[in-house]
């Protein structure tokens, strides 16, 4: 079968011949029909991912038909939830827990062994496309915007960085709760599409008074960021009193210093945020089904433009999810 792997090659991903898995128990054999990138790919093949181990087929988002396993699940179209061994604290993962695609085989291949309770039904109101979006980038924003963030109806809520899978899922879901929701962007052009959703407005964060302007609305619940470095402190300026800045990521790094005296003024948290538990991933289905929510999608790629598809994700008006299509 087809398979995207990491090796030690000058281009570190190559799509490969390797077997087909195989199956027994309660183990099933899914022929994946569409699979996410997630940003997570990329930083793996730059080298920028800790534990990279050769050899693995990378991905963590898929969709797909059930050819072999157990008789409850044979033939249905099924997502695949791609934590693993998250443990039994829905606070924290367990110190064994890891995500789909490194170090288990993920899911950039024509098939996959997975348990069972790995897999979830397929939401019947979206494409194996839009369906092959959701896993990652669903569950780490619903659990940043919705559990941690606890948007909801009269609130007002940030999403930062708005264009990328993430924060395209956050935004969904913070308009889903009632919330007014806003973003920031460093593109004009990206902040009127996202207006296309229900967002009211945005802040062009290359604008170096932006926060200012943010301001004049009165401040913010919750500020779901995934940039983290030196705009903590604008966030630190924006937010309402006892708001909630919830981190999921640091694309631009770390920031050289935080304002202390604003954050124990303010009563605000600052609160870290990764992936989700198992029950939330059920949970953020159920959003998902009840708000019939879709995700965006920038390109779909077949399996032979692979290099064209990580590349992507490096291009200035990259806009939603990228999915190959097996």
């Amino acid at each position: 079968m087809k398979a995207i792997t990491i090796t030690q090659e000058s281009e570190p991903i190559q799509l490969v011949d390797i077997d087909k898995p195989s199956v027994s128990g309660d183990t099933c054999l899914v022929k994946l029909t569409a699979s996410a990138l997630n940003r997570r790919d990329q930083w793996i093949r730059e080298g920028m991912y800790p534990g990279i181990q050769f050899g693995t087929v990378l991905g963590s988002d898929g969709c797909g038909l059930v050819e072999k396993g157990p008789a409850d699940w044979m033939d249905k179209e099924v997502i695949i939830n791609p934590n693993v061994d998250w443990g039994n604290d829905p606070e924290v993962q367990s110190s064994t827990y890891s995500v789909l695609g490194m170090p288990t085989n993920g899911t950039l291949a024509e098939y996959i062994a997975i348990p069972a309770h790995r897999l979830q039904e397929k939401p019947a109101h979206l494409s194996d496309e839009e369906a092959a979006a959701l896993p990652l980038a669903a569950l780490t924003a619903f659990r940043a915007t919705i559990k941690k963030g606890r948007s909801k109806a009269g609130k007002r809520v940030l999403v930062t960085g708005a264009g990328g899978g993430v924060s395209q899922f956050a935004i969904a879901f913070a308009l889903a709760s009632g919330a007014d929701v806003y973003v920031t962007s460093g593109s004009d052009a990206k902040i009127e599409k996202v207006k296309e959703m229900g967002v009211i407005g945005g802040f062009n964060y290359k604008n170096e008074s932006w926060e200012k302007e943010a301001s004049k609305l009165g401040g913010f619940e919750t500020i779901v960021d995934s940039a983290g470095g030196n705009q903590l402190n604008n966030y630190l300026k924006i937010v309402k009193p006892a708001g909630r800045i919830i981190m999921y990521g640091s694309t631009t790094g770390h920031p050289e210093k935080v304002d202390v005296f604003r954050l124990f003024w303010s009563q605000a948290q600052i609160m870290g945020s990764t992936m989700g538990s198992d029950d939330e991933f059920v949970e953020m289905l159920e959003w998902i089904n009840k708000y019939q929510i879709k995700p965006t999608l920038d390109q779909v790629y077949e399996p032979d433009d692979y290099l064209k598809a990580f590349d992507r994700f490096n291009a200035p008006d990259h806009y939603g999810k990228i999915v190959l299509r097996f």
